[in-house]
C-alpha cells in the first residue's frame, strides 16, 4: 500500500490533481490510496496517526504555509516523500531545507506529475521490506535490512541499526515480535532480544556476536531452534531479498 496525500487550499485544484492521480494509479500495479486536505493542520494530524508515503503540498496557503508544514512534518517523519506544488519558483531553495523530493510548478503537467510518481513509487517499492515506528522523537521508516538487533529496555524498545544508529519506541516488546518474523531473518533468541541473523558475525551455544561486536545471550530453551534458523538463513532459504 502506497499512501498519498494532496494538500492545497483550492478545492478545485485538489479535484483536478486527484483526477490526474487516478489516471496514474490505473496504469500501475499495487494498492494505492489518495486523501485530500484543504489545510496543513488537518494533514499533520492525520499523518501523525497514519503516515503517508508521498505528500503533495501547496506552498502558498493561509495560516500554516507549505514550507512551515513541511518543517513540522520533518520533525515527526524523516522519510516521507514531500513534493511541493506551487505557481511560483521563488521557494525552490527553501524546499531543499526540508529535503523535498520534487518541486512542480502549477499548472501541473500530467507528464511531469506521472514521471515524479513513477520515480517515488520505485524508491518506495525498493524499501517495501520496512517497518514504520512511532519513536519517542519522530516517526521512522526503517528498512528491515538495516536492523541489527532489537532490545527490550524497561518500558521501551530500542532498535540498533547499521551505522551505529538507534531508534527508541515507547512500546511493549511483543509489539514487534509479529512484525519482525523469522521468515525475514529475525529470531527471538532471548526474552529481551530479537536478532537479525543476517548481521551475526558468529555464535556459540550461549551467545551470538553481532557484526558490531555486541554479544547477545541465547536462551537455553531455544538453542537448537536458533541453530536451525541460522543455517536456514545462511544457506539462502530465508530473506534472500533483504
Amino acid at each position: 500500500m502506497i499512501r498519498i496525500a494532496i494538500c492545497d487550499d483550492s478545492p478545485e485544484f485538489l479535484q483536478q490533481t486527484k483526477q490526474m492521480l487516478a489516471q496514474w494509479t490505473g496504469s500501475v500495479a499495487g494498492n494505492i490510496s489518495v486523501e485530500l486536505f484543504e489545510d496543513a493542520d488537518s494533514l499533520l494530524l492525520t499523518h501523525s496517526k497514519n503516515p503517508f508515503d508521498i505528500i503533495f503540498l501547496d506552498i502558498v496557503m493561509p495560516l500554516l504555509n507549505g514550507i512551515e508544514a513541511a518543517q513540522e512534518l520533518r520533525l515527526q517523519d524523516k522519510s516521507a516523500k514531500i513534493v511541493f506544488l506551487t505557481s511560483s519558483p521563488e521557494f525552490a531553495v527553501e524546499s531543499y531545507t526540508v529535503k523535498a523530493s520534487n518541486y512542480l510548478l502549477k499548472p501541473v503537467q500530467p507528464v511531469k506529475l506521472f514521471a515524479c510518481l513513477d520515480e517515488l513509487a520505485a524508491e518506495i517499492q525498493n524499501t517495501t521490506k520496512a517497518i514504520v515506528i512511532k519513536g519517542v522523537d519522530a516517526i521512522h521508516r526503517i528498512a528491515l535490512s538495516d536492523i541489527e538487533y532489537v532490545e527490550a529496555q524497561l518500558k521501551r524498545v530500542v532498535f540498533f541499526l547499521k551505522g551505529n544508529r538507534t531508534v527508541e519506541a515507547p512500546d511493549p516488546f511483543y509489539t514487534y515480535e509479529a512484525v519482525l518474523p523469522q521468515a525475514e531473518g529475525f529470531f527471538k533468541c532471548h526474552r529481551s532480544y530479537i536478532v537479525n541473523i543476517h548481521h551475526i558475525e558468529n555464535f556459540s551455544h550461549s551467545q551470538v556476536v553481532m557484526r558490531s561486536g555486541m554479544g547477545i545471550p541465547i536462551s537455553r530453551s531455544c538453542q537448537k531452534t536458533f541453530e536451525d534458523a541460522y543455517f536456514s538463513v545462511v544457506f539462502g532459504k530465508v530473506g534472500d531479498t533483504l
